[in-house]
């Protein structure tokens, strides 16, 4: 199956004349974007690299595309040294769906009340074991993850939703997303999101979003560095 990584770890091994292996700080599942994916690598090339975002673009797909790079110690990861990761998920809220936005936008076509949406999501913020809104266990089975901040903004037609966390679950913004939907639908009270946390049971949540709403926005580090870049939702 082509990938991201796979994509991208051709271009570096072609570039660098050896066998690279890049490791990246969030993965995404198919079908999800990136505007703020960081990777890091290690290479006994000599490279020019003041040239290498230039030289590695010029080797990448039209679809994926590198606009920075550092040079950085080896203890450096770009997952384990990462302190928090921002997605952002966009909602068409229309009867009408949109051909342009049909890859990056969920078009949900019922009209949404974004206020029951905000209280359901203040629920979710803080230290919370967020078991109910994961889809496969994490290695070590620790669900437990700290959301810093989730907000939802109404533009128009679109709804945003940012999500900021120490770490996140596999699925774990799409079911909050696709729980958040059924809040401002009116098919889910948004008092019982407490009881859903406390349930630790996937079947207590609600759907999960589909994956071509979001975007992997950015990710800081302990140096104060942020690959934050805004899909302008």
């Amino acid at each position: 199956m082509r990938t991201v990584a796979g994509v991208l770890e051709a271009a570096l091994s072609s570039l660098f004349n050896e066998a690279v292996k890049i490791s990246g700080a969030g993965r995404t599942d198919t079908g999800v974007h990136a505007t703020g994916q960081v990777v890091s690598f290690s290479t006994r090339a000599r490279f020019p690299f003041e040239r290498l975002i230039v030289a590695l673009n010029s080797a990448l797909p039209g679809d994926l595309s590198v606009r920075d790079y550092a040079i950085v110690d080896s203890e450096f990861s770009a997952r384990f040294s990462a302190r928090e990761r921002t997605y952002v998920y966009a909602i068409l809220n229309r009867p009408a769906p949109s051909a342009i936005l049909a890859r990056y936008a969920y078009h949900v076509w019922s009209p949404l009340d974004v206020t029951p949406m905000l209280r359901g999501a203040d629920s979710l913020l803080g230290e919370r074991d967020f078991r109910s809104f994961c889809g496969t266990l994490p290695e070590g089975g620790i669900t437990v993850r700290t959301v810093r901040r989730l907000e939802i903004v109404q533009r128009g037609d679109l709804l945003r939703i940012d999500i900021a966390a120490d770490g996140f679950l596999h699925r774990m913004v799409r079911t909050i997303v696709g729980t958040l939907v059924e809040c401002g639908t009116g098919k889910r009270d948004p008092a019982t999101i407490p009881s859903v946390i406390e349930a630790r049971d996937r079947a207590s949540a609600g759907h999960t979003a589909p994956a071509h709403g979001l975007f992997l926005a950015g990710v800081r580090y302990v140096d104060g560095y942020d690959s934050f870049s805004d899909p302008r939702f």
